[in-house]
């Protein structure tokens, strides 16, 4: 399935009551902390970014590169960004205050948007074929305030498995599995992710099987984690394979503005299909339906009420 496929049913109804946009606010910037060049998290606030720019020209909106989840955190809660994207176990360590965080976060969600697959990316010709194999070997980890790294550390702990931790941001953990410097790259983001697919072509790769991760993170952690697969092909020789999902939340502070949370939600709804990046494949992006699913991160009030317009 390509682009447009990708989403679910229920657009069509949703969508013809939200075009022509809603916010009638003062002219503000509004800033989205997205991610690393080469992930999807960059790539859908860009996408995000554009379609608020259009249905709502008085939000001067723009994605900017961070480290992911626990940086984005950081920043909302900062103020220094309006909106972040983050993965929902990260989210639900915030408002729990839970490690990495001090003290609980007051976060907010405007919706769940899509899918976040768990990749262990190993060389095709190296040792490694399972994840007991990585024990005591140098791996990469994922950026410091990454939720990959958040994911991998907790992941690697339940499953009693000791590693050679680096922490890499996605470009240098790429060079450093081709280089032969790492025998595998931990990353959380969707599929095929753009500089993986780049270094598959160069490098063949091999993902790991998680299945056997999975019921230790759910016995602790709850259902935050899912039960996904890559699918046969997303990558050229790679499998089907089975992983770790995590869904994706469009977060931001109990003080952003109920009319700029209600103009984004329109544009989640009413734009969803223009909102998946074009090299996506499999059913990573979710039905408008699921956008109020955001777990243990309530949902911002100007988004609930415009959420109850939207579906009555």
């Amino acid at each position: 399935m390509r682009r447009r496929s990708l989403l679910l049913g229920g657009l069509a109804l949703l969508a013809t009551g939200c075009a022509g946009g809603g916010y009638r606010g003062p002219e503000r910037k509004l800033t989205i902390a997205a991610g690393e060049r080469g992930g999807f998290y960059l790539a859908f606030a860009e996408l995000l970014a554009a379609e608020i720019a259009k249905a709502e020209p008085a939000l001067h909106c723009e994605a900017v590169v961070t480290e992911a989840s626990v940086a984005n955190v950081n920043q909302v809660r900062d103020g220094t960004v309006d909106l972040g994207m983050v993965l929902a176990d990260v989210g639900q360590s915030a408002v729990r205050g839970q490690d990495p965080f001090p003290g609980p976060v007051p976060l907010r969600a405007l919706g769940r948007v899509y899918e976040n697959y768990l990749q262990v990316v190993v060389r095709a010709d190296g040792p490694v074929r399972d994840l007991a194999g990585l024990a005591g070997r140098p791996v990469a980890i994922g950026s410091r305030f990454s939720g990959a790294a958040f994911l991998a550390q907790r992941m690697l702990v339940l499953s009693g498995i000791e590693v050679e931790p680096s922490t890499l941001l996605l470009d240098d953990a790429i060079a450093a599995l081709r280089e032969r410097r790492v025998d595998a790259l931990i990353w959380s983001g969707g599929v095929p992710t753009p500089a993986i697919t780049e270094l598959d072509r160069e490098t063949p790769i091999r993902l790991l099987a998680l299945d056997r991760a999975l019921p230790l993170l759910r016995s602790v952690h709850g259902p935050v984690y899912e039960q996904v697969r890559v699918p046969a092909g997303a990558y050229e020789g790679v499998g089907d394979v089975p992983t770790i999902g995590t869904a994706n939340l469009l977060a931001c502070s109990p003080a952003l503005p109920d009319d700029v949370a209600a103009a984004v939600v329109r544009v989640l709804v009413g734009h969803a299909a223009d909102l998946v990046p074009a090299e996506a494949v499999g059913a990573q992006f979710l039905d408008v339906r699921t956008l109020i699913g955001t777990g243990e991160v309530p949902l911002h009030p100007g988004a609930v009420r415009t959420y109850r317009e939207l579906h009555g």
